[in-house]
């Protein structure tokens, strides 16, 4: 599951909206909605998530962090390392292999570290 996913059933949830009632407003297939939501899906276009974000009625910094998760929720990751150092190519390659075995807090501890300013 994705942080866009996770964030949208949860308000849909919470709302006591069903995921075929979402889709069905929203104009898109059950299937694909559920595929937004799992993770198996590409990230949202932008219309989309102006979509969802008007559908569930939410505005300014939930709809800012909303469509901020979309743009962070792409659930096949390339990560290019060309032109940097051996030590780049290195992590990136043992995040590829090792992040299946990564449990909440390790993976709380990357996130700490990477999104330092």
């Amino acid at each position: 599951m994705t942080p866009f996913g996770a964030k949208v059933r949860a308000l849909r949830k919470a709302k006591g909206i069903t995921l075929k009632k979402m889709a069905a407003d929203l104009d898109v297939s059950a299937a694909y909605l559920s595929a937004l939501e799992h993770g198996r899906r590409g990230r949202p276009t932008w219309f989309m998530v102006q979509e969802i974000t008007r559908y569930l009625d939410i505005i300014w910094d939930d709809a800012e962090e909303l469509a901020r998760l979309a743009r962070l929720s792409h659930p096949r990751v390339v990560i290019d390392t060309a032109g940097l150092s051996p030590k780049a190519t290195h992590l990136a390659n043992r995040l590829s292999e090792r992040i299946t075995e990564l449990d909440e807090e390790a993976l709380d501890r990357l996130l700490s570290e990477v999104e330092k300013p």
